[in-house]
């Protein structure tokens, strides 16, 4: 049995991972989809305040207080950044990584330096009505809720701790209607032989057009290794 925990983009709760959650748990896994600070049903602690280090460390609490020692993080589009910084928090916890289509910062890395322009422009044009969120874009789900400025500007930290042996998969959604900001996280990962790499045709929601295979990719990155 594995634990997986799993961690909404930009503007999702854990609604967004239920249905996978559901599917896991029938194949005998656990699993734990994570509703961030100020976003989805904890929309009510919105605040300018809610950096980074916030959803880190929501991240971490969870790790720590259901006692996860085996931990499979599981991080979609943004929460690529929020997985990366709890393993290298709590390296101890976590037995491995996906990456869907996230992206996969290095220290002092933000959502801002890794992204693209048009991306960028809605980070800063989004947030314009509060000034420290920003707004879902017009085709998102109808659940989608503003999603707070700082954690996409604050630059994350990082010891090296999280570096040690564990799984690495990158899944890369290869349907994007403009250059994907996530392109250059997957040739990286491609270029690395300790990484285990998969392209989907599927829009960035990968966990919506996709969720068979995603599903597959997770079953299989834990009998691969024997989990």
């Amino acid at each position: 049995m594995t634990t997986f925990v799993l961690i909404p983009g930009a503007c999702h709760g854990a609604w967004c991972f239920e249905p996978l959650a559901r599917e896991l748990r029938l194949a005998g896994h656990q699993a734990y989809p994570l509703t961030l600070t100020g976003v989805g049903e904890r929309r009510h602690l919105l605040g300018a305040s809610v950096n980074l280090d916030t959803h880190i460390e929501d991240l971490v609490n969870l790790l720590t207080d259901e006692q996860i020692t085996d931990a499979v993080l599981v991080g979609h589009s943004y929460g690529g950044m929020v997985i990366t910084g709890a393993a290298d928090r709590l390296p101890e916890r976590v037995s491995g990584l996906v990456y869907v289509d996230a992206f996969v910062p290095r220290d002092g890395d933000s959502c801002w330096t890794l992204t693209t322009d048009s991306q960028r422009d809605w980070y800063i044009g989004g947030s314009a009505a509060s000034g420290h969120a920003m707004a879902p874009l017009p085709f998102f789900d109808e659940r989608a809720t503003p999603h707070p400025l700082a954690t996409l500007l604050q630059a994350i930290r990082l010891t090296g701790a999280g570096r040690g042996p564990v799984r690495r998969d990158y899944v890369y959604a290869t349907d994007w209607p403009e250059p994907s900001p996530f392109e250059p996280a997957y040739r990286q990962a491609l270029a690395d032989p300790s990484w285990h790499t998969h392209a989907l045709d599927s829009r960035h929601n990968v966990m919506r057009d996709a969720p068979a295979e995603l599903l597959r990719i997770l079953l299989e990155s834990v009998r691969r290794d024997g989990v």
